[in-house]
Formats: structure tokens, C-alpha cells, sequence
């Protein structure tokens, strides 16, 4: 009775996408020793040959797996803990069709929150934030030191976050993590090490089809696919989803939220300040080049290649996904209003001056770069 609850519930949260699947519960005829619900014509996640002779690829397949398990882990928190091939099947339609509900398990919310910042914070190097985080988790006692654990992230992940995001694999980076966790007194949610078996599962089923895939490259795309598949979504809440954030953003307990909002704000801005600037150098003639680059053969901006290739990569990343909103055929520039509202509350002001000051800073000490003459051997500045 409770597998077929679990069904119904896992049914009214995701099945509203087109290529998810999840049967019904016949109730009349389910007992406590009977469960009966609707057959299902389709081919075992893991049976290549046979999904291909329908026509379909088994990456495409894969891929609405992760999208489904992204909603599932961070949406919603309520998820599908047993994903192996046996309870996915490939319909004939091409859809995804979930079966098996014994096994289920729910990430709370406080949690969920913690996991996005917790990659957060692993995107932008902060290990210390890192381990602070898992004290949210209920990985830590607060009265366990975490300072000796950030070497030991740093010493990790340092090298695993040399590689690009499409290069990452997800085994490699729980295995990594695997590591730290032994070395000291961590205690691991049940929940959590299902999320971890669930994407690991996910992640082998798509190299059995495809040893070059990333799930890691796949997830990082799920903002853009949310907002592609919101263009035929008449229900898409964009409006109602944003007062929550901002709730949550301007409440007491959001400090930590808005320190990582000014410094994301701050980024972002430079990267489209500093890459507009980059192309409009680019493009310029070679007297205007040769006056501008104050000597500097590389141009006047003093970044690494790694530097600019990101910083034009992020600011490219926001121009897609803003194009993406207004291409939507139920966009609605209302959708803003709440942040109008909230901008005008003492707390958003404060908080606006914060960025507003980053981003002053940060801009300043780019142009003291570019204006900065360059070193003449045997001079002195």
C-alpha cells in the first residue's frame, strides 16, 4: 500500500513532462499483499541493441534521466532511490518510464539549500565555505573543528577543478569526496548517500552507452533546459518562484546567501563589462589596437588566457539564458515585479549598495591595470 502511495505521489510530481512516464495504481485490486498498476511496454535502460532498433538513442534517454533526477533532488526533494536499469524502461514513444517505488527517499528542504551551496561553493573554490557546509548537511556536530578538513578539500579538488566542467566526472569527484569523509568524524545522511548511489547509477548506465559522457556537463546545462522547456509551459511560475528566493535572500538567516549573491553579482557583471570590452578590442583597427594596448602585446588587459576564456564564457552563458527568457513565447517582463517590490524595502538597498561597491571596486582595479605603464628593462617605477 505504501509502494503504491509512493507511486501516485512520485506521479503527480514529475510525470507532467512529456517524456517521463510513471503507470498508474489500479486501487480497486491493490491489497496489502497485492500491488496492481498499469502495465508497461518498453526496454531495460541497459539493453542498447534494442532500444536502438526502435529508433531511439539511449543518451537521449539518459539525459531525461538526469533532468528528472535534478527536479527530483532539488525541486521537489522527494526521489527515486533505486534508478537501476531494471526500474527504468525505454517506451516505443521514446519516453521514460519509471517503475519500482519500494525504494524512495526525500532530501529536506534546509538541505536542499545546503547542497546548492555547498557546489556553489565548490565552483568558486571557497573551501572553507565548503566545510562549513557540512554542519547544514548534519554531516558535522557543531562542536567539530573543520579547520583541518580545507587542506584536505583544497588538496582534492584543487586538481579536479583544473578540468573543465565537460570534463568532470561524477565517480571521480564522490570518490574524491569518499576520501575526505574516512579521514574524519563525518556521519552521512541516509538520504544523501541515496542521492549518491541514484546519480551514480545514472552516471554508469550513461557510459555503458557512451564512455565519453559527462553527467556533470549534462547537469550544468539544467538552468537553460528549464527555460527551453518553459516555453511551452503555460504553468511556468517564474513569478511566484522568485518571492520565496527573495524572502529567504532578505530574512535574517540569508546572510550567507546574500555574501554569495554580491560576489556572483560582482562576477558577472565584470565578465560582461571586461567581455564587451575584450570584443569591442578585438574588432577595432590596428592604430586604435596599438594605442590602447599601452605597449602590452597581449592587449591591455592583463588576464591569463584561462581568465578570459571563462570570464567570455560566463558572460556568454548569461547573454544565452536571457535571450532564452525573451524567446519564450509566455515571457512576461511582470515577472520582475517582485523584485521591484523588494528593492524597495531598507534591506535590498543595503544589500544593493554591496554589490554596487564590489563591482566599483572590481572595475577600478581592472582599469589601474589598463592604465598602468608598462615596465621598460633597466627602468625603474
Amino acid at each position: 500500500m505504501q509502494e503504491g502511495q509512493n507511486a501516485r505521489r512520485f506521479k503527480k510530481l514529475y510525470a507532467d513532462k512529456q517524456d517521463v512516464l510513471v503507470p498508474d495504481i489500479f486501487w480497486d485490486y491493490t491489497s496489502a499483499k497485492v500491488l496492481t498498476m498499469e502495465w508497461i511496454e518498453g526496454v531495460k535502460l541497459n539493453q542498447q541493441a534494442a532500444i536502438e532498433s526502435q529508433g531511439l538513442k539511449v543518451l537521449d534517454l539518459v539525459n531525461i534521466g538526469i533532468q528528472c533526477s535534478l527536479r527530483q533532488l532539488l525541486e521537489y526533494g522527494y526521489f527515486h532511490a533505486d534508478p537501476h536499469p531494471g526500474n527504468i524502461l525505454a517506451t516505443p514513444e521514446g519516453k521514460l518510464a519509471f517503475l519500482d517505488f519500494g525504494m524512495m527517499s526525500e532530501t529536506p528542504e534546509d538541505a536542499r539549500v545546503a547542497i546548492i551551496g555547498h557546489v556553489v561553493h565548490l565552483v568558486n573554490r571557497d573551501y572553507e565555505a565548503m566545510a562549513r557546509d557540512y554542519y547544514a548537511l548534519d554531516f558535522l556536530e557543531p562542536d567539530v573543528d573543520v579547520a583541518p578538513i580545507v587542506p584536505a578539500l583544497k588538496n582534492f579538488f584543487d586538481d579536479a577543478l583544473n578540468a573543465t566542467v565537460s570534463e568532470l566526472n561524477f565517480k571521480t569527484i564522490v570518490d574524491g569526496l569518499g576520501a575526505v569523509l574516512y579521514q574524519y568524524p563525518f556521519n552521512v545522511p541516509a538520504y544523501y548517500a541515496l542521492i549518491l548511489r541514484s546519480l551514480t547509477v545514472l552516471e554508469g548506465l550513461a557510459l555503458y552507452a557512451d564512455p565519453n559522457f559527462k553527467v556533470l556537463a549534462a547537469s550544468w546545462n539544467r538552468l537553460e533546459n528549464l527555460l527551453v522547456q518553459g516555453r511551452q509551459d503555460r504553468e511556468f511560475a517564474a513569478k511566484d518562484a522568485l518571492q520565496p528566493v527573495l524572502k529567504l535572500l532578505l530574512g535574517p538567516d540569508g546572510e550567507e546567501l546574500r555574501v554569495l549573491v554580491v560576489k556572483e553579482a560582482v562576477r558577472v557583471t565584470e565578465a560582461i563589462t571586461i567581455g564587451t570590452m575584450i570584443d569591442s578590442y578585438n574588432t577595432a583597427p590596428e592604430f586604435v589596437k596599438t594605442l590602447v594596448s599601452n605597449g602590452n602585446p597581449g592587449g591591455p588587459f592583463k588576464l591569463s588566457d584561462v581568465e578570459r576564456e571563462q570570464m567570455i564564457e560566463l558572460r556568454d552563458r548569461v547573454f544565452r539564458i536571457w535571450g532564452l527568457l525573451r524567446s519564450s513565447d509566455n515571457f512576461d517582463p511582470s515577472i520582475l515585479q517582485p523584485i521591484v517590490q523588494v528593492l524597495q524595502e531598507p534591506e535590498a538597498r543595503v544589500l544593493g549598495s554591496r554589490v554596487a561597491g564590489g563591482v566599483t571596486q572590481r572595475l577600478a582595479a581592472r582599469l589601474l591595470q589598463l592604465l598602468r605603464t608598462p615596465t621598460v628593462p633597466g627602468s625603474s617605477q
